[in-house]
C-alpha cells in the first residue's frame, strides 16, 4: 500500500506538470485519429479519459499513456463505415474482454520473446512516423514554417531560461498569442471537427443482441485486442527500459482490457498505450500514476470547461511538439552502431522500421522484425561443428551444436552417410543438446549402424539424456 500511495503522491509537482503537456499533445493526435475512425472528436477524448483513469488506478506501469491511438482507429474505420458508431462500441467492450481474458492467460510473458533489435525499430519506427505525420500541419503557407521553427526553438531554449515550467505549455502559449494577435492565417483545433461539451453517460450499444452482431464485431474486435497488446505491452516495455523499473505485463494487459471495456459502456472508442505521449510524459517528469490519470482527466474537463479556449490552439503549435517528441524519440545511439552491430541485427531493425513506415502499424513491424529474429536464431543453431576428442585415438570426436530438425542432416553427413571405422566410436556430447524427436532418430540410426563396431556418447546433459530415454528404445548414458 505504501509503494502504491507513493505511486500516487510522490511526484505531484512534475506529475501535474506533465499531466497538463500530455493533456495538450493528446488533441490533435486523439481528434486527429477519430476523423480516420469517422466518428466525432469527442469518442476519442471519451475513451481517453477513461482508459486512462483505469490505467493509472489498476495498471501495473505508472508513467504509462493510454489512449484513442492511430493504430485502433485503423482497424475500426471499417466497421464504422459498414455498420455506424454503435457496433463501434460494442466491439470495444468485445475486445476489452478478449484483453482482458489474454491477460489472465499471462500473455504478457511472449514479451520476453520480442528482441532487442525489434524494440529498437520499434521506437525508431514510431519516431520517424510521428515525424512524417507532423509534416503536413507546416505546409500550406510561409507562415505556418515560420511558427513551427519558432515553436520548436522554444522549446529547446526555454529550458535554459526556466524549468519551472515546461517548455512545450510556453511553446503553445507564444504561438497561439501570435497567431489569434496578428490574426494569422493558421488552422486551428476546433477546425478539425465540432467538439461536444457534454460529460459522458453510461449506455448500453444500440445493436441486437444476437449471433449475427457478434460475428460482425468479433473479427474486428479480435484484431482490435491484439494490436492494442502489442502496442501497450511494447510501450510499458520500453518505460521499464527507460525507469530500470519492472512492471507486470499479465496486470497491465488486464488493465487495458478493463479500460476498453468501460470506455466501450461510456460511448469511447478503443485505445492503446501511447509511446509518444508516454515519452512526452517521461521526458516532462511524469513518472507517477497521477500523471497518467491527469493527462485525460485535463482533457476532458478542458473542452467540458473550456471549450472556446481549447478550439483556438492553433494545430502549428502542437505539430512542432511532436516534432521535438519524434526527434526525441529515435535511438539516435543505435543507428550510429548500424555499421558495428552484427549484421543480421542492424537488417532486422532496418526490416522493423521499414514494415512500420510502409504499413503504418506498429504492430505489423513488430510481428515480422521478430519472426525474422527468430529465423535467424534458427539458422545460428543449425551451426553444427565435430573436432577430434583426444589425439590418440582415431574414433574419439566431440560434436559441439544444438541437434535439432534443422541440424539432424548435418549431424548424420558426418557420422554416417560417409563415416567409415573399424574400432569402436566414442562421441562427447558434453557440448551437444538433443532438443526434438528429429534429434533423437538421428542418434538412434547412429547406434544402429554401429552396433558392430561399437559406439559410446559420454558427458550427455540432463537435458539430452530425458529427451532420449523418453523417446528411444536405447539408452543414452
Amino acid at each position: 500500500m505504501e509503494k502504491y500511495q507513493n505511486e500516487w503522491f510522490g511526484n505531484i509537482k512534475g506529475d501535474i506538470l506533465a499531466g497538463i503537456v500530455v493533456c495538450l499533445a493528446l488533441f490533435p493526435e486523439v481528434i486527429g485519429f477519430m476523423l480516420v475512425a469517422g466518428v466525432a472528436p469527442i469518442v476519442g477524448i471519451y475513451a481517453t479519459f477513461f482508459i486512462t483513469a483505469i490505467s493509472a488506478f489498476f495498471g501495473s506501469r505508472p508513467g504509462l499513456i493510454s489512449g484513442a491511438a492511430g493504430s485502433i482507429a485503423l482497424v475500426l474505420a471499417y466497421l464504422v463505415a459498414e455498420y455506424g458508431v454503435e457496433y463501434l462500441f460494442a466491439a470495444t467492450i468485445l475486445a476489452g474482454i478478449i484483453q482482458v481474458i489474454l491477460g489472465l492467460f499471462k500473455v504478457g510473458k511472449l514479451m520476453r520473446y520480442i528482441p532487442k533489435p525489434v524494440m529498437l525499430g520499434f521506437v525508431n519506427g514510431l519516431g520517424i512516423m510521428m515525424f512524417l505525420s507532423q509534416l503536413d500541419h507546416f505546409k500550406g503557407n510561409s507562415i505556418l514554417l515560420v511558427l513551427g521553427f519558432i515553436g520548436i526553438a522554444i522549446i529547446f531554449l526555454a529550458p535554459k531560461l526556466t524549468k519551472r515550467i515546461p517548455a512545450p505549455i510556453i511553446s503553445i502559449i507564444v504561438i497561439t498569442a501570435l497567431v489569434l494577435g496578428l490574426n494569422l492565417d493558421a488552422q486551428l483545433l476546433g477546425d478539425l471537427g465540432a467538439i461536444s461539451s457534454d460529460l459522458p453517460k453510461f449506455g448500453i450499444p444500440s445493436v441486437p443482441m444476437n449471433l449475427e452482431t457478434l460475428k460482425i464485431i468479433l473479427p474486428t474486435s479480435l484484431s482490435v485486442a491484439i494490436v492494442g497488446l502489442v502496442e501497450s505491452l511494447l510501450t510499458a516495455q520500453l518505460v521499464d527500459e527507460l525507469t530500470d523499473k519492472p512492471s507486470n505485463k499479465n496486470q497491465e494487459s488486464m488493465s487495458q482490457g478493463l479500460g476498453n471495456m468501460v470506455a466501450g459502456f461510456f460511448g469511447g472508442i478503443a485505445g492503446c498505450g501511447m509511446i509518444g505521449q508516454t515519452i512526452i510524459n517521461l521526458n516532462y517528469g511524469g513518472i507517477g500514476r497521477l500523471a497518467t490519470f491527469l493527462s485525460g482527466f485535463f482533457m476532458l474537463m478542458s473542452v467540458v470547461l473550456f471549450n472556446q479556449v481549447v478550439v483556438q490552439i492553433p494545430i502549428v503549435a502542437l505539430a512542432a511538439v511532436m516534432v521535438v517528441v519524434a526527434y526525441e524519440t529515435i535511438d539516435w545511439r543505435s543507428v550510429k552502431r548500424l555499421n558495428v552491430m552484427p549484421r543480421d541485427e542492424s537488417f532486422v531493425m532496418i526490416l522493423t522500421i521499414g514494415i512500420v513506415l510502409v504499413t503504418h502499424n506498429l504492430a505489423y513491424g513488430v510481428v515480422a522484425g521478430t519472426l525474422t529474429s527468430a529465423v535467424f536464431a534458427a539458422f545460428k543453431m543449425t551451426h553444427f561443428q565435430v573436432e577430434k576428442g583426444t589425439a590418440n585415438d582415431e574414433y574419439h570426436y566431440k560434436a559441439h551444436g544444438h541437434l535439432y530438425f534443422a541440424s539432424a542432416e548435418k549431424f548424420l553427413d558426418f557420422f554416417v552417410h560417409d563415416f567409415e571405422h573399424e574400432g569402436e566410436l566414442i562421441i562427447d556430447v558434453s557440448a551437444m543438446t538433443l532438443w526434438d524427436s528429429t534429434a533423437v532418430e538421428a542418434i538412434d540410426k547412429l547406434i544402429s549402424k554401429n552396433k558392430k563396431s561399437g559406439l559410446t556418447f559420454i558427458n550427455a546433459n540432463k537435458q539430452s539424456k530425458d529427451l532420449f530415454n523418453k523417446n528411444s528404445t536405447h539408452d543414452l548414458k
